[in-house]
């Protein structure tokens, strides 16, 4: 085993403040920033609430036919954890403020040189909130 080291500050301060700019454009609907978040690569996945995306293309040409998330989505039990400098996941749940569903987000991020970017993603609805 290595010594990996997991949450490190410097490491949980980064992955978040590209989680929130993310929520962010998701919330403006900034579709160039949120590709800008997603790996450019056939391998990337985003399972939805209705569709599964196979590669960056994919997911792009989604954003730009799907209903935009509305202003009123609120999150809550948001984890971080990171592992190292350069692997995260960020798991959390969302209400949205327009039709009141609860749903669960998770995204695995990887730092690049170029920063950290979303490789596979999983969005998901709830009948009911839960903790």
């Amino acid at each position: 085993m290595t010594d990996l080291i997991v949450n490190a500050p410097d490491a949980v301060a980064s992955v978040t403040y590209a989680f929130e700019t993310y929520e962010k454009a998701l919330l403006d609907n900034e579709l160039d920033v949120l590709d800008g978040y997603f790996w450019s690569s056939e391998f990337t996945v985003r399972f939805g609430v209705a569709e599964n995306l196979y590669g960056a293309d994919a997911i792009e040409a989604y954003r730009r036919q799907c209903q935009p998330v509305g202003p009123g989505r609120t999150l809550h039990g948001t984890v971080v954890t990171t592992f190292g400098d350069t692997f995260a996941t960020v798991s959390t749940q969302f209400r949205d403020g327009e039709t009141d569903n609860f749903g669960r987000q998770m995204q695995t991020w990887v730092r690049f040189a170029e920063g950290w970017k979303v490789v596979a993603a999983h969005v998901s609805l709830m009948r009911t909130p839960s903790e």
